[in-house]
């Protein structure tokens, strides 16, 4: 192991590095990649991960709320960073840490306005997706109001697909968005930049990329591209082995009882830990010594009971639950869940260790 930690999140920054160069070469000419790097960078680090991204030449940051954007800039980032949902009691600490706003309703503009003070922001419609955003209503007061003042500096127009893999709905988003970015320039009477694609957005529609686009679960190599590389590695130990009879059961409610003479094998990670407890009973799997071995009983706080009896596992034994050989895709697909959910909630107990050779 790499330190004194049993459980460890492998963060590769090389295969970060790959997936970026790689997504790179499919930007259109002047298309710039703004690094969605919200809730710790989706359990990966949000500091390690930004510096690498920031030293291959990305161009911005999104995070949603003033504190990451803090976090990034006290860290020493120096590209820009966009904040999704600014609120209103945040808006010294904006300014003070030269920060960007997306503004997304009449209320918030209002507020901002009210300040009068120079504030990079960035027009958020609604196109579908029904959460934050302007409705296409509210498109003739915005630009009203954004004429009269000179502190509001607007940087972009974005939007936000509501089904990325679902053709027709997307299609229709994408027609909407340009009709409101047209009109919102004819009012305004300059160019602004757009952004609409998420990760998904982007695999599935290249040539609708806009101005820039905003990518998350790409980077960490979690979408269906056989070019994409996994960056993460959840790995823990082998903390204890024991053999029940059968008959016995195993962990709360004796959820798992054997039917023959079982090896158990505990490892020290559990639900506190961002470990869902859906994967237990069977239903997931972890791979020791390359063999898949499948959780049994209920996943506790703490730790997981697996079946390790077709194995000859030792405690202290390496045992991994997502990584390369055993895709957070297809463990997110037992559970019916995605990526996001399932790196997003990783404690940040688990330390994280970061290769970059």
């Amino acid at each position: 192991m790499h330190n004194a930690n049993e459980t460890i999140l492998e963060v590769d920054l090389k295969k970060l590095e790959h997936n970026y160069n790689y997504l790179s070469s499919k930007l259109k000419n002047g298309c710039e990649i703004i690094a969605v790097v919200k809730a710790y960078a989706y359990g990966h680090g949000d500091i390690e991960v930004s510096k690498k991204l920031e030293s291959l030449g990305v161009y911005a940051f999104w995070v949603a709320d003033f504190e990451e954007g803090i976090r990034l800039r006290e860290s020493g980032v120096k590209s820009k960073i966009i904040i999704a949902n600014p609120g209103w009691k945040s808006f010294n600490e904006i300014i003070k840490y030269d920060l960007e706003v997306v503004i997304h309703n009449i209320r918030l503009l209002d507020f901002y306005l009210s300040k009068k003070q120079e504030v990079n922001i960035h027009l958020k419609f609604n196109t579908g997706m029904n959460r934050y955003g302007f409705d296409e209503k509210d498109l003739e007061s915005v630009c009203e109001k954004l004429k009269e003042n000179s502190f509001l500096r607007v940087k972009s127009i974005c939007s936000h697909l509501a089904s990325a893999n679902q053709k027709n709905e997307t299609l229709e988003q994408i027609r909407l968005f340009e009709k409101i970015s047209e009109k919102t320039e004819r009012k305004l009477e300059f160019d602004i930049p757009k952004h609409l694609l998420n990760s998904n957005g982007f695999i599935n529609f290249p040539t609708k990329q806009f101005d820039m686009v905003r990518l998350g679960i790409s980077l960490f190599g979690s979408l269906e591209d056989k070019n994409l590389q996994q960056v993460s590695r959840l790995i823990s130990v082998i903390s204890q082995n024991r053999t029940i009879e059968e008959g016995q059961g195993v962990g709360y409610n004796s959820s798992f009882i054997s039917d023959k003479k079982t090896n158990v094998s505990i490892v020290p990670v559990g639900y506190a830990d961002g470990l869902n407890r859906k994967l237990g009973n069977g239903i997931g799997e972890v791979v020791v010594k390359g063999e898949k071995c499948p959780i049994i009983g209920n996943i506790c706080m703490d730790s997981f009971m697996i079946d390790s009896s077709y194995i000859n596992c030792k405690e202290g034994e390496e045992v991994e639950i997502f990584g390369e050989e055993n895709s957070i895709l297809k463990l997110s697909e037992k559970i019916h869940t995605i990526p996001y959910e399932f790196y997003s909630t990783l404690n940040r107990r688990i330390k994280r260790v970061y290769i970059d050779s």
